[in-house]
């Protein structure tokens, strides 16, 4: 696992202790949970999960017909 180094102001300092401190976690859990979740790459499986839970959303056709007719790009 790497380490690695940060500096933060005062400020930001106080910010993430107390926003650690909140989450019940060390600040160093904090700020790697907060990478973690910045970079994905992937959608959580929560979100994942929600996939056609709304009965009523419109599929892609459908939404696509709303959109009208593209336009022609300028030539470069």
């Amino acid at each position: 696992m790497a380490q690695v180094t940060i500096y933060l102001d005062d400020a930001a300092e106080r910010r993430v202790k107390t926003a650690a401190r909140k989450a019940g976690v060390s600040v160093s859990r904090w700020v790697a949970d907060l990478v973690e979740n910045r970079t994905r790459t992937e959608w959580p499986a929560e979100v994942l999960e929600l996939a056609g839970a709304w009965p009523d959303f419109p599929d892609l056709e459908e939404l696509r017909a709303q959109t009208g007719e593209d336009h022609r790009r300028e030539r470069l």
